[in-house]
């Protein structure tokens, strides 16, 4: 079956045959439509299994969508003694900036040295050298006051020594995994969101698991999916299709606040330790708009419903601001938006939750495979140790499993110089090979940037033709992220993107008043200060 073909239930309209596409014998079912779940199918499909992916939401609704959007070797986690953990995150890392230019992008980062604060500057460049060698180079680190003030203008200068530098990487989490998943289908995967595993079919009723009863959110239909091995790659939901899981897990909330980039302008990403706790905080510059974060608290509410970020959270996040920018005099009504994403990770009783591990985890029950914990940054390596699990329920089938390429390399698309600097670039890194056609779809003024963003108009009209929209805030929240960078979740442009994507998804206008009005009552509740869900 062609790629095309193979997405053509990414379109609108596009799940009438979904009846026979989840009868078929699958080699590998992988529940979760996290960057876990389609690293797995990516890896799994480019080397000949027949792979299904089933999400209960939507594609990166749960961490996928709401991480730090941080590709990083895990500096801090050396002081841990997270060597080996550091030393695949620094490869990985590197393999992403290599094989997704665009997509995943050099980010400096930028920490003053302090009078009495920790670490001190002896320590970060101690833990900065273990760093280099991982990653087989050798940098300048460490500057003057002076020098680093030049980088760093608008920070905090009483008690500052000086200041170090250092790079990792950035992206956009949930554009990474959409991309992810369309590597996958040119591979012969199949992805579906919106369709939710019930119940784990067992061999004779109470054996061995051999597939999944799967209810598909649109029709209401419930699918019976054989497979040979089914993967559980649910996040820190992994536990609920386990009646006794091998691992508990923590639940662990990061919550960050997104300002506008003119009210907090950085040329560069500042770290810091909060003045509080002395907890690594970090605001750094992101597609047109400044990232503040991240907090890691204990997350005791239901996890079926969207987290948000607490006062509590919110004041913490607001007070590294105040100290280390003081003369900006920011304050809750600069902030744009919020939002906040649930970590799994293995509990494993520290009473600080930032102590806890964040190594991925397997184990097998009853012919169900499952993973959890692990970073973003290390999807690749994550799934790849899933394959050699599961290699072992998987007789006949044997394959080089030493790492390949991420993405297939994609020519920048033709027609670069009708677009904003920049923008064939980063088209390459999220859409590869789709790009071009993307561009090729755009209607009359829809190669302009939305503003306040680097998105282009025309990214909206090509995920509503071709990218599993089912709600409104798919688009919004996960296909584009204006719902994060615009103010009120971007309600003054919804007129304009209502006339773009509406014929484009087939919904007639009391469907979409519905979507809209059920996007913006989410970004109310979930993407806002806690003040706006008064």
């Amino acid at each position: 079956m062609s790629a095309a073909a193979q997405a053509a239930h990414w379109a609108p309209g596009g799940r009438a045959q979904l009846a026979d596409l989840l009868g078929r014998e699958w080699d590998l079912l992988v529940v979760g439509g996290g960057i876990t779940g389609a690293g797995i199918l990516l890896e799994a499909s480019r080397r000949g299994l027949r792979a299904l992916l089933v999400e209960q939401r939507d594609f990166a609704w749960g961490t996928s969508s709401r991480s730090s959007k941080l590709v990083h070797g895990g500096l801090r986690y050396l002081k841990e003694g997270q060597f080996a953990l550091t030393r695949e995150s620094v490869h990985e890392r590197d393999a992403l900036l290599r094989d997704a230019p665009g997509l995943v992008e050099p980010q400096s980062f930028a920490f003053g040295d302090y009078v009495g604060r920790k670490p001190g500057r002896r320590a970060f460049l101690l833990g900065l050298a273990i760093y280099d060698r991982m990653a087989g180079q050798r940098a300048r680190h460490y500057f003057s006051a002076h020098e680093f003030l030049q980088m760093a203008p608008r920070i905090r200068t009483e008690g500052l020594q000086g200041g170090i530098c250092y790079q990792d990487a950035r992206t956009d989490d949930a554009r990474l995994v959409l991309r992810v998943l369309q590597e996958a289908q040119a591979h012969g995967g199949v992805a579906l969101n919106y369709c939710a595993v019930q119940s784990l079919l067992r061999e004779g009723g109470a054996g061995r698991v051999c597939g999944a009863l799967v209810g598909c959110a649109e029709s209401g239909a419930v699918h019976e999916v054989r497979a040979r091995l089914v993967v559980n790659a649910t996040g820190a939901w992994a536990d609920r299709l386990h009646a006794q899981p091998a691992a508990k897990l923590r639940p662990l909330r990061g919550s960050h606040l997104v300002l506008p980039a003119w009210r907090l302008p950085l040329a560069q990403a500042i770290s810091l330790m909060h003045p509080q706790d002395g907890r690594p905080v970090f605001a750094f510059p992101w597609e047109g708009v400044t990232i503040v974060g991240t907090t890691d608290v204990d997350h005791r509410t239901d996890l079926q419903q969207e987290a948000a970020i607490t006062q509590e959270e919110t004041d913490y996040l607001m007070a590294a601001l105040h100290d280390q920018f003081p003369t900006l005099d920011l304050s809750e009504d600069d902030v744009l938006a919020t939002y906040a994403g649930v970590r799994p990770v293995i509990d494993t009783g520290k009473a600080d939750p930032s102590k806890e591990a964040r190594d991925h985890v397997l184990w097998q029950q009853d012919g169900l495979l499952t993973v959890t914990g692990g970073k973003l940054t290390t999807f690749r390596a994550i799934a790849l140790d899933v394959l050699r699990h599961a290699a072992v329920q998987l007789p006949a089938w044997q394959h080089d499993l030493a790492p390949h390429p991420i993405f297939a390399p994609a020519p920048l698309p033709r027609h670069a110089a009708l677009l904003p600097p920049g923008q064939a670039l980063r088209l390459q890194g999220r859409y590869g090979d789709l790009a071009a056609p993307l561009l090729a779809a755009a209607q009359a003024d829809e190669l302009d940037t939305i503003p306040g963003t680097e998105t282009l108009w025309a990214q909206l009209r090509w995920a509503a033709r071709h990218e599993a929209v089912q709600h409104l805030e798919d688009l919004m929240l996960r296909r584009s992220r204006l719902g994060i960078q615009l103010a009120h979740g971007g309600a003054a442009v919804l007129a304009r993107i209502r006339t773009i994507c509406q014929p484009e998804l087939g919904w007639d206008d009391q469907r979409w008043t519905a979507e809209e009005a059920a996007y913006l009552a989410l970004c109310r509740a979930n993407y806002s200060l806690p003040k706006a869900r008064a």
